[in-house]
């Protein structure tokens, strides 16, 4: 029987990828703006960085509503970002690099003022008024909701137009709404603009709530829970069970009919990663079924949240990558993720603690599965905590009543960020006023977080023992060694110490690597290892103990070692 781990894995299941929000990244012109010019002038940091795809949210046409996730134009490049020539240039220029590119495709929905939402909502008898989702409303002259549909962010996710005297579904904000894939002309369009950015040499998409395509078509009332806030795994919601505006059945088909659409371009291969929140069971059905030993036929990856709350201790991630390699043996794989544009930044979920982002990322890097990281994370970047009055982000405006001592304590508890700004502030490059985002002169389109003059590239790349120098040391590593970015992976059982320690080795051919972290505030001496062992990494700098007996590892210490069985 041929072993597993010697399978040649396409180049998505190797990668590792950095999410760029490019109205944060960089700005070239001085309007406080990040843009697409200012992102290339950069792709020598992220080459040097060692990922090996870039993630880029939204720069499509837009009002700009929702900053690029409310598109009124899919073939054309927002002005504020750059021009469609920029954009072929930036994809040349990734290429160049030995590097892939995968766009933000925002498919459930399209802005209030794309050009079809404004013909579709000009008139009942409108050609392309069935593009988008509009019924008649309840009760005395239809001025209730058609039924009680509850948006992702709270509230009815129905909204009255006058002008026709109809309801519309927008499954996030009102000024988004949803487009009837039902209607076998949307769903062909649009998979024909996903078509217009794989012939401009695109390498995959990142897929914005896929699992809201579809909603029930008889309009059933979502049952009552008990359940106020959203989870990163179950659909329950503002006291909904959302079963029919979420994950429905026929989201599982459209998705294998867009696996198909990718199947067209094979050199080389497109993959396709899919922003879902639901259960292992569920999110592994996006994937679809196994058609052979290295392949399914739904998305080639969903993001695994389950990461984003999870405990920091061993125990918690012993059992996370138990599921994880339950549910996603190869052909799958999972993803592992700890923040992006929506959630809390990583390090201030670890209240500023470098040993342990150290220690987290060290994690990331050596599991299998496809990591992710967001821009800023390889220098401990925390959140910027900023008012919801003054927010530029919809959502936080939305809820900009609740008392600010309130959205302080959700937000310290890590259960919820009601202010998406908080994450979302300018990329800190130098100790510059600014922080070298854009020019002294200018005012970034958010305040750069007030400690950017020691949280800075340049500063820790000054720093031999900095955050920054930790992520480029495993990056390396894992691109290096087949072990870590292709190999099998089993977990270490511990008799001692396994409420402390999360052990477990990886395999390739003769390759064999052992990763060993400490998720205690104490020293521990591990008298486990069996045969020759040689270290190549620890998050410290300070040798670390090592003989044929075991091993010292420091309070939140984390080592790699290369295991040598005679």
């Amino acid at each position: 029987m041929s072993n597993p781990s010697l399978e040649i894995l396409p180049w998505w299941k190797t990668t590792t990828v950095y999410q760029i929000y490019p109205r944060s990244f960089k700005d070239s012109t001085g309007d406080g703006i990040g843009d697409i010019p200012g992102i290339i002038s950069k792709l020598d940091y992220l080459q040097d960085l060692g990922v090996g795809t870039i993630w880029f949210s939204p720069f499509f046409s837009s009002p700009q509503a929702d900053h690029g996730y409310d598109v009124s134009d899919y073939r054309r490049i927002a002005p504020e970002y750059g021009t469609m020539l920029d954009c072929e240039r930036l994809i040349h220029e990734i290429h160049n690099r030995g590097m892939h590119v995968v766009l933000d495709m925002v498919l459930n929905h399209t802005s209030n003022q794309h050009p079809w939402f404004l013909e579709s909502r000009s008139s009942r008898e409108s050609p392309k008024r069935d593009w988008y989702i509009w019924r008649d409303g309840r009760r005395s002259r239809g001025r209730k909701p058609p039924n009680n549909w509850k948006a992702v962010v709270g509230g009815s996710g129905w909204h009255y137009d006058e002008q026709t005297d109809q309801w519309y579904w927008a499954q996030f904000l009102p000024f988004q709404p949803d487009l009837n894939y039902r209607n076998s002309e949307v769903k062909q369009e649009m998979f024909d603009i996903v078509r217009f950015w794989l012939n401009k040499g695109v390498d995959g998409f990142r897929l914005d709530i896929i699992n809201a395509i579809y909603e029930d078509e008889a309009l059933r009332d979502n049952p009552f829970v008990l359940k106020l806030f959203p989870s990163e795994e179950y659909e329950k919601s503002f006291f909904q069970n959302r079963i029919h505006t979420v994950n429905h059945s026929d989201n599982f088909a459209f998705v294998k009919e867009l696996r198909s659409v990718m199947d067209e371009y094979s050199d080389p291969e497109r993959f396709l990663v899919g922003e879902v929140a639901a259960s292992l069971e569920t999110l592994k059905r996006y994937c679809g079924e196994e058609i052979n030993t290295n392949q399914t036929n739904g998305l080639h990856l969903t993001f695994l949240f389950q990461s984003l709350d999870a405990d920091f201790d061993a125990h918690t991630f012993r059992n996370l990558i138990s599921r994880y390699e339950q549910y996603f043996a190869e052909p799958y794989s999972p993803t592992w993720v700890f923040s992006n544009h929506d959630q809390m930044r990583r390090i201030s979920r670890l209240r500023n603690d470098v040993d342990k982002a150290k220690l987290n990322v060290t994690l990331q890097l050596t599991v299998r599965g496809v990591p992710y990281i967001y821009y800023g994370e390889e220098i401990g970047m925390p959140n910027h905590r900023l008012p919801l009055k003054t927010a530029q982000d919809p959502v936080a405006l939305k809820y900009s009543w609740i008392p600010q001592f309130l959205v302080n304590l959700l937000t310290r508890s890590g259960s919820v960020l009601l202010n998406r700004d908080d994450c979302r502030t300018p990329m800190q490059w130098n100790s510059s006023p600014n922080a070298g985002f854009c020019s002294e002169e200018s005012e970034p389109w958010l305040p750069v977080e007030p400690r950017y003059e020691t949280i800075n590239v340049d500063y820790e790349e000054s720093q031999p023992n900095s955050l920054l120098h930790c992520y480029k040391s495993l990056l390396r590593l894992r691109r290096q060694m087949p072990a870590l970015h292709s190999g099998s992976l089993h977990l270490i059982n511990l008799f001692l110490h396994k409420k402390s320690i999360l052990s477990f080795e990886r395999k390739y051919d003769k390759q064999v690597v052992q990763i060993w972290l400490n998720f205690s505030d104490r020293p521990i001496q591990i008298e486990e290892i069996q045969g020759r062992a040689e270290l190549i990494f620890s998050t410290r700098r300070e040798p670390t103990p090592l003989n044929n007996t075991g091993i010292h590892l420091e309070p939140f210490q984390g080592i790699i070692l290369e295991t040598h069985h005679d």
